[in-house]
């Protein structure tokens, strides 16, 4: 029994023809060109009749106001290449065809296929090179751009969207990206704010751009959130930014700061030579390891007696930060473990430099958001479960945020 792969009788007679005539499937494509533009006039055939409410040569047109007027040559770029067709004029020029638009020279699916190749971390110059290849077309990286700003109305509506209530944790974190701003190429930061929402799904409550961090910058996010709709933050986690400890809790008063600790070794290992690294970072364990805060404080004790002389710069920065720093041992395993360090957001900014590493400088600030948000949008796919045993961490944060779940 022959496969018919679900074609009707009618398509199968199609595919007969194009049998008869090809040998190649270049063949086939040269053949499926013809037949889209063919399609395509003869729709526009029968929208210059609905739009004159006569069929061409019919008597009825004689004295009607309107009738054709020639053709006018097009060439649009679709999934087969580059076709030429003929658009049908009418004399008034009040013809407005839908199947394919005045000025428009692309079908939906080759734009699509160029935001696609874009969200993938595709360079504008890799897309023209692609879509020269594929479908022998000539599309400047000028036009990707212009294609690839369609998406901005989306990417403002998605970064002013309505919030949740209450998040019981919340990552704040930046990635940088280098940009062009009157000719010369600066620094930018993105500074993402990851949520874990009331059913442990991760979800990016937005991302905003800066050239220089300040408390103010830090106060404005936060006030964003809560403009959104977010009335409270359980626990925010970072990396103990200049200023955002006192941002946060000028508009969430009750959120506790927890200050990664993975960042926290980082920085002090800073200051160790590699022949002691191994030591140190296994003392430093015995600390942030340690069962309680008792536990923790003698552990910072014993590393002080015995690496205090030769490294006095660790301890400085654990004594300064240590109120936020032990947030965690404040909770259970269920949620110290999900807090006491960022690599969730910082996971996420990996995936992001993943899709942008083709890009080395970007020419304004719209081009970050766009591929930004492109890039969230393909990460958040992933996102389809909770975080891991989040309903022994729901349990957990119902204890001990008991009245503010009701509030």
């Amino acid at each position: 029994m022959k496969r018919t792969h679900g074609l009707d009788e009618r398509e199968m007679e199609l595919v007969k023809l194009l049998m008869a005539d090809c040998q190649t499937t270049g063949d086939i494509r040269s053949k499926l060109k013809k037949l889209f533009a063919g399609t395509i006039e003869q729709m526009l055939e029968a929208e210059m009749d609905e739009h004159l409410g006569y069929e061409k040569n019919s008597v009825a047109g004689n004295n009607s106001g309107n009738s054709r007027n020639g053709y006018g040559k097009k060439t649009i770029i679709s999934d087969y290449g580059e076709c030429e067709i003929a658009v049908p004029r009418d004399r008034n020029g009040e013809f407005e065809p839908k199947v394919i638009e005045k000025r428009q020279t692309r079908t939906d699916e080759i734009e699509q296929k160029i935001m696609q190749m874009y969200a993938k971390g595709m360079s504008q110059c890799d897309i023209e090179n692609v879509l020269k290849q594929i479908y022998g077309a000539e599309i400047t990286q000028g036009l990707v751009s212009r294609i690839t700003d369609k998406i901005l109305p989306e990417v403002n509506e998605w970064q002013n969207r309505p919030l949740e209530a209450i998040y019981p944790v919340v990552f704040f974190d930046g990635i940088v990206f280098n940009s062009r701003k009157d000719n010369k190429i600066v620094t930018k930061c993105v500074y993402s704010v990851l949520g874990i929402n009331m059913e442990g799904q991760k979800e990016i409550l937005g991302t905003w751009i800066s050239e220089n961090e300040s408390a103010s910058f830090y106060a404005s996010i936060c006030s964003d959130l809560k403009s959104r709709g977010v009335k409270d933050i359980f626990i925010a986690c970072h990396d103990n930014l200049t200023g955002l400890c006192n941002a946060i809790n000028s508009v969430f008063p009750k959120t506790k700061n927890q200050l990664c600790i993975v960042h926290q070794i980082r920085n002090s290992c800073k200051f160790v030579p590699y022949k002691d690294r191994k030591a140190v970072c296994a003392d430093l364990k015995k600390i942030y390891g340690a069962v309680n805060l008792d536990d923790a404080e003698f552990a910072k004790e014993e590393f002080r007696e015995k690496w205090d002389k030769k490294y006095p710069n660790i301890l400085k920065s654990w004594d300064k930060n240590w109120a936020e720093l032990t947030v965690f041992f404040e909770y259970p395993q269920e949620i110290r473990k999900i807090i006491y360090t960022t690599n969730a957001v910082e996971g996420y900014h990996r995936m992001v430099r993943k899709f942008t590493k083709s890009k080395s400088i970007f020419p304004t600030d719209d081009a970050i958001r766009k591929v930004v948000y492109m890039s969230v949008s393909e990460i958040s796919k992933k996102w389809t479960m909770p975080v891991r045993d989040w309903g022994l961490a729901y349990a957990q944060f119902m204890i001990y945020f008991e009245d503010r779940f009701a509030a």
